[in-house]
């Protein structure tokens, strides 16, 4: 028997099966056609892109500007005073008209408490705190909304939105503004994450979680977010998805789709229980702010409305979004054109199956998750009223609708490649298509970084002076007047305690702002003690007033909460809510901007004033005088270089190169923190006197 011998088997050829397909690459409504056999494109897991996306995201929260005054009148200073208990009080957070919802400002109360752990006495922490907290927010609903697309409409679509978003610079200043308009990005494009998926009569889920995620938009954040649902809900109601529907079963398919939508809708509406007791309480009196926001801005009238604030050209938003996205804008306008191409000339990439009848068709499916950019951008360009954070809630979408379009692009240079060359296989091993999306995806960033880049670099001093002057300014004037210890030199860091500034109470300093108000960034960045107030400038509307002190409610006058409640809820409002002063109804406050001189101040009366000089193209008139320039009465504490936009080049002040030559196409001005010689002088004596009598 022989030893070591190995054997060869060989099995008989099989039949070829003519029914053979290529395995698909996913199950998603776009497909590719090249490279079937080869592996799968590159596409980060969830992990991987939730850490990528929260280290820019947390990027933005520390270096970002607050580029809109509402953000820190209507939002920043209700939650300083339920934190600090003072700020500064809107027209808008009167119980009178009720348009800002403390509901959703409590949402942020936890964040800004928590703050207070780090440093305590300083608030700065708990500013910064809050903005992380919208960071980590916004990264989880970016991080779920690329899973879906990936998944659901194609792995590279996902790869592309990844990229789009990552950069983007709206997507910068949106992810950590304090703002409803963000809250309403950030559900709609969880929402978007469910929405996606197709629609079935077995995917109850779908509908609920959709349906619940846009409504808590609309209630808890803002109002008219609830438009970009109209695609959804006429899904849901008109297009089959996954489902197979024969003529016979039609109207029992409607009823059910009907039934599960209003079902869904009924549950989302219980949203409306917390937001409204948290509001009746906090302004006294049964209040449903997403009415009174609707009820303001479509039925104010003539004399009212959001015209008063300002209104802009039909264009705005595409020379806004344009900054903000660059090329990201023409490809999210073409998309559903270039849809339609697609469908004539390449309708294999659309979806695994022909439909029949009784199917819907992958197009449709995709023009529905497209429709709500056009849709968005169209109602809110034939409002006269525009802000760019109107457009934050699309934001997702847009870049959405962007990568749908470079993926279509590139597919029709597939097309054209192989009716040129006759040969799939060589097309299959081209660079070109990789090199065409590579080259958008890297223009997009780099104009994106650049935006960015600029917005920090030529405006970010906003930020810088208040900081300035709690970590220079102050300590220099309790350093100067004994009320700061004093320790030998080399002490060792570790052995300093932390520096308390608290003692700058007993100065009873004022720090004013006058044509630049619309940029303070808030008291949050401002040390308590020191009282914040308006000089007159040629700003002829409506300011924000302080809110009451507790003790220094209007004699006389009759809180909401005493006239609307009866007295076991006035109790257990009382309890619950510490900030009473929510409730007064101030005489001092109109929703027509109108203005109120009981706001300002004089400027004589301030001990430090913040104000902006162009020195190179210097204006001035009775308002609003150089206050940098009147050397007798104002010291220059800290001046920043802040970018004069009117006399700079378009493109040199909407982006950043590096280079002095780029530099020097714009021109700059002085953002200063100026002090009164006299008033500041006259505190620090009486200050030192103080402290001599004390020790």
């Amino acid at each position: 028997m022989s030893q070591n011998i190995e054997y060869l088997r060989f099995s008989k050829p099989k039949q070829p099966d003519e029914d053979f397909k290529p395995k698909p690459r996913h199950t998603g409504i776009l497909q590719d056609q090249l490279r079937r056999a080869q592996r799968r494109p590159w596409t980060p897991s969830f992990s991987v892109a939730f850490r990528v996306i929260l280290l820019v995201r947390f990027a933005a929260a520390m270096y970002s500007n607050i580029n809109d005054c509402d953000e820190v009148f209507n939002f920043w200073e209700p939650l300083h005073f339920l934190d600090q208990g003072h700020g500064f009080q809107t027209w808008e957070l009167s119980p009178k008209y009720a348009l800002r919802s403390w509901a959703y400002i409590l949402l942020h109360w936890i964040p800004a408490r928590f703050g207070r752990i780090f440093v305590p006495g300083d608030k700065r922490p708990s500013f910064f705190a809050v903005r992380v907290f919208l960071a980590l927010i916004s990264t989880l609903v970016e991080s779920a909304f690329y899973v879906t697309i990936q998944q659901k409409i194609n792995e590279r679509v996902g790869r592309y939105y990844f990229f789009l978003t990552l950069f983007s610079a709206g997507f910068w200043n949106a992810s950590t503004a304090f703002l409803p308009t963000s809250f309403a990005m950030f559900t709609t494009t969880l929402a978007c994450s469910y929405a996606f998926e197709p629609s079935s009569s077995a995917n109850k889920r779908r509908t609920l979680a959709t349906t619940l995620l846009f409504a808590t938009g609309a209630i808890v954040g803002w109002p008219f977010s609830l438009l970009l649902a109209i695609p959804f809900v006429f899904e849901e109601l008109f297009v089959y998805g996954t489902d197979i529907v024969t003529p016979q079963q039609r109207v029992s398919w409607t009823i059910t789709r009907v039934q599960r939508l209003v079902t869904a809708g009924l549950k989302a509406s219980l949203i409306f229980i917390p937001v409204i007791a948290i509001d009746s309480i906090a302004y006294g009196k049964f209040t449903i702010t997403p009415w009174n926001i609707v009820r303001y801005n479509l039925l104010g009238g003539s004399e009212r409305g959001p015209n008063l604030y300002g209104t802009e050209p039909w264009y705005f938003y595409i020379n806004n979004l344009i900054l903000n996205f660059n090329f990201s804008v023409p490809l999210a306008l073409i998309s559903l054109p270039a849809l339609a191409i697609t469908y004539v000339i390449d309708r294999k990439r659309l979806g695994l199956f022909t439909p029949t009848a009784n199917q819907s068709s992958p197009f449709t499916l995709l023009a529905m998750r497209l429709l709500p950019f056009y849709l968005w951008l169209t109602v809110l360009s034939f409002q006269p009223h525009k802000e760019e954070r109107f457009m934050y809630p699309a934001y997702p979408l847009l870049c959405f609708n962007a990568a749908v379009a470079i993926y279509l692009l590139r597919g029709w240079l597939e097309v054209a490649y192989i009716s040129a060359t006759r040969s799939p296989y060589r097309a299959s091993q081209a660079k070109m298509f990789s090199n065409f999306t590579f080259s958008i995806l890297i223009a997009c960033s780099i104009f994106s970084f650049s935006r960015i880049v600029a917005l920090w670099y030529y405006y970010h001093n906003t930020l810088v002076v208040p900081i300035h002057f709690q970590m220079n300014e102050i300590p220099r004037l309790l350093n100067e007047t004994g009320y700061l210890p004093v320790y030998p030199p080399g002490t060792p860091d570790d052995e300093i305690p932390h520096m308390d500034i608290s003692p700058i109470r007993d100065f009873d300093l004022r720090l004013c702002v006058a044509k630049e108000w619309y940029r303070f960034p808030g008291h949050y960045l401002i040390p308590n003690g020191i009282r914040v107030d308006f000089v007159k400038s040629e700003f002829n509307g409506m300011l924000p007033r302080h809110f009451e002190d507790k003790v220094g409610l209007i004699e006389g006058e009759k809180s909401v909460a005493d006239a609307s409640f009866d007295g076991q809820i006035v109790t257990f409002s009382q309890k619950w809510w510490r900030r009473p002063e929510t409730r007064l109804v101030p005489g001092d406050l109109n929703d027509k901007n109108e203005e109120e001189p009981s706001h300002y101040v004089l400027a004589s009366d301030c001990d430090y004033l913040v104000d902006l000089d162009f020195p190179q193209h210097p204006e001035s008139t009775e308002l609003e005088p150089r206050y940098a320039t009147m050397e007798n009465t104002w010291e220059r504490i800290a001046c920043y270089p802040f970018l004069d936009a009117r006399h700079s080049e378009t493109l040199t002040r909407a982006f950043w190169v590096p280079g002095q030559k780029w530099r020097s196409l714009n021109e700059f001005g002085d953002y200063c923190l100026l002090k009164n010689k006299k008033l500041v002088a006259e505190k620090e004596n009486e200050a030192r006197r103080n402290a001599e009598n004390v020790y």
